[in-house]
């Protein structure tokens, strides 16, 4: 197969995808053939995460994580490809808190109709939103919501807000961790220190938040493997308080940072949601974002098919 035939596939599935990465990752290559005789093949990572390590926040503590090599293509291929996967991890020990991952192009349906075959479900999505901000956004102040940047004065605020967001993405994602409190906090103050976190209050009181950064995408860096290159705009935490969901409160705010994010020079904004949270899903589209890579889970790993 020429070697220029996976960066065209991924093209004719998504633009915006960047070419793929080399298949010399570290890991353990696992290899099978399709009933057609084709032979398809991947690296397996595993991660184990201790008590207090920061992707146990949208991570399970084990994890088996199957990178197929960007030439996989087809159903026939992916099922081949996962049914080695179940057979790696029926050779080892999975604990409760386990799971099978598998990131790959939110755009390739042959692909789903694999995972779903497999027990996976989508778990999260890579988003991107390329559009420029509102031309005219609604001001700050309507409907009584101001919007401020956050200060490190706030911290106690903002880790309030972003702990009882995993409240309700427990339920829809991830399960929530008795520690969350504690995982949040190092990261929150450090972007506490950067002027890309704001608040939004309506009577004084802080009802809103957006935690964001900017990344550059530079050819070989971690972000080139999943976003074109460019200075890229991170909308990380977004947290509207429980009472206060549903009446536009996070639309001004997030009228408001794109703004702000989305400055000369920038190619657009991406985030992660989770495509089974009612109340995130429908959000993130209606600002703009689309999936561009998905997430697929089993959990624990052995409910991989």
């Amino acid at each position: 197969m020429a070697t220029t035939e996976p960066a065209t596939r991924f093209t004719a599935l998504d633009p915006l995808l960047p070419a793929p990465a080399g298949a010399d990752a570290a890991g353990e290559r696992v290899g099978a053939v399709t009933a057609a005789g084709r032979r398809v093949s991947g690296i397996v990572q595993r991660h184990h995460h201790g008590p207090g390590d920061t992707p146990l926040l949208w991570s399970a503590a084990q994890v088996w994580q199957l990178f197929p090599d960007a030439d996989t293509a087809g159903t026939a291929g992916f099922d081949a490809l996962l049914g080695e996967l179940r057979s790696l991890v029926d050779t080892e020990s999975a604990d409760a808190d386990s799971a099978c991952v598998v990131n790959w192009p939110s755009r390739d349906a042959e692909a789903i109709r694999a995972f779903l075959d497999h027990g996976l479900a989508p778990m999260s999505a890579l988003a991107v939103r390329t559009d420029p901000p509102p031309a005219v956004p609604e001001p700050a102040g309507s409907g009584g919501v101001t919007v401020r940047l956050a200060e490190p004065a706030d911290f106690d605020t903002v880790l309030a807000l972003c702990a009882a967001t995993f409240d309700y993405t427990g339920l829809v994602a991830h399960r929530r961790r008795d520690q969350t409190a504690e995982l949040l906090a190092p990261a929150l103050r450090r972007a506490l220190d950067e002027p890309a976190t704001w608040l939004a209050e309506a009577g004084g009181e802080p009802l809103a938040l957006a935690q964001c950064a900017w990344v550059d995408s530079t050819p070989g860096s971690e972000a080139a493997e999943l976003l074109p290159t460019g200075l890229w705009a991170y909308v990380n935490n977004v947290v509207t308080a429980p009472g206060h969901r549903g009446g536009g409160i996070g639309r001004v705010l997030m009228d408001h940072v794109h703004c702000e994010l989305l400055r000369p020079g920038t190619v657009g904004a991406y985030l992660y949601y989770n495509p089974m949270n009612p109340l995130s899903s429908v959000f993130w589209h209606r600002q703009g974002y689309r999936p561009l890579w998905t997430s697929w889970e089993a959990h624990p790993a052995s409910a991989l098919r």
